[in-house]
């Protein structure tokens, strides 16, 4: 059975979202998310980088969300929320879906990190022209995105793909930084219209 670990808040939500678009059969597996847990041979034997989320189905174990997704949609998409493999907008898919990780999602840590950072040494001048980097390179991705939400309600043409999710999760992180409808209103939008979905609110609440 699949089962996928999670501890609110992480990227669990992604594949627990995935799970619920395509009404599978599953299971969440909350976890304790103290640092002794997490290092506990228990935990790594599942996920061996001690993070979250992890997903186990039958003999198979993961513990990277985008992977995740892309096996849920293997194993139980047919077809569903995900372009046809090797077509113009399976690119456009893989794209945007890896963008949403790789690029939206960087930032964030490293902001938090700088925060804190910032609050122990009170201001010093280095401290603040890192998280400004940071900062900018938030503003690019954002400023990406609502430029191709342009002419569209989704980040694909034909309309909600797994991909979303992807970019959901993380745009959902920087709208506790940015209040995104100064300056980008395409993207609130869109961020609320994901957040309407049933699938998205369940996996929200868990």
């Amino acid at each position: 059975m699949l089962k996928i670990y999670h501890v609110p808040g992480t990227r669990s939500v992604r594949p627990i979202w995935l799970a619920y678009e395509l009404d599978l059969d599953f299971e969440i597996v909350p976890i304790d998310f103290s640092s002794a847990y997490r290092d506990s041979l228990e935990w790594r034997s599942i996920s061996p980088a001690g993070k979250v989320p992890a997903l186990t189905d039958g003999d198979i174990a993961m513990f990277e969300s985008g992977a995740m997704v892309e096996f849920i949609l293997d194993r139980y998409g047919e077809g569903r929320l995900r372009p046809k493999k090797g077509t113009p907008e399976s690119a456009e898919y893989l794209q945007w879906s890896w963008f949403a990780e790789a690029t939206l999602s960087r930032p964030l840590g490293f902001m938090r990190a700088m925060k804190l950072v910032d609050a122990i040494k009170q201001g010093k001048e280095e401290v603040g022209a890192i998280a400004a980097d940071g900062e900018k390179k938030a503003r690019s991705s954002l400023e990406a995105v609502e430029q191709r939400l342009a002419d569209r309600d989704y980040l694909l043409a034909s309309g909600f793909t797994a991909a979303d999710i992807m970019a959901g999760y993380s745009l959902d992180l920087l709208s506790n930084l940015y209040v995104l409808e100064d300056g980008y209103p395409k993207t609130a939008a869109y961020l609320s219209r994901l957040k309407a979905r049933d699938a998205c609110k369940k996996a929200l609440a868990v």
